[in-house]
């Protein structure tokens, strides 16, 4: 998918003018992208939509109307965005409770590094997590990480061609998983894999 290019975005005027009708196309369009890997972990699978509404959201939130700052944003987000061959999502941790979250992020040091995918009939693929910089220290990780996961030209054209697809998490301290994912998110996400 090609990145989000500075003359594509709406200023900020139309943005404010048009927000609640994209901000909602955007919200049904996240409900077939997100995933829960048990009652903790959720991923909500990017693509150019979702990435072009956060930096549309990003810009609204700072008032960035300078160019240097929207190139700024467009530089941040548009890494998100899955280039053809791989998926890519946000890996939200998610605890109501403060001192449950502060206790359990302690606990599940290393977890983002143990999120997998599988098309059916291939090996497990394991998430690369946080390109962008590290996001845990040697007492918690982050509520919030980065997920790419590169697929092969043959576990792509398995997808298409309608072949099941799971996801997971195996930490010590946390485990679930989805399989197979619903079929509305796997015809989703297959919408990635085309150049």
């Amino acid at each position: 998918m090609p990145a989000i290019a500075r003359d594509s975005l709406m200023s900020l005027e139309q943005y404010a003018r048009e927000r609640p009708q994209f901000r909602a196309r955007v919200i049904a369009h996240k409900r077939e992208r997100t995933l829960h890997l048990g009652e903790h972990v959720t991923l909500v699978f990017e693509d150019e939509l979702t990435v072009r509404y956060q930096v549309q959201e990003m810009l609204r939130i700072e008032r960035t109307f300078e160019e240097a700052g929207i190139l700024d944003e467009l530089g941040a987000y548009n890494p998100l965005i899955p280039d053809g061959s791989n998926f890519k999502a946000t890996m939200l941790i998610e605890y109501p409770d403060e001192q449950q979250r502060k206790q359990n992020l302690a606990r599940l040091i290393g977890v983002e590094d143990t999120v997998w995918l599988q098309v059916d009939g291939f090996s497990p693929v394991s998430a690369i997590a946080d390109e962008d910089l590290e996001r845990e220290n040697a007492v918690k990780t982050s509520a919030v990480h980065f997920l790419r996961f590169e697929l092969t030209a043959e576990m792509k054209r398995a997808l298409i061609e309608g072949a099941a697809l799971s996801v997971g998490v195996d930490h010590p301290h946390y485990s679930a998983g989805v399989t197979p994912v619903p079929a509305a998110l796997r015809t989703s996400l297959c919408a990635d894999l085309v150049n």
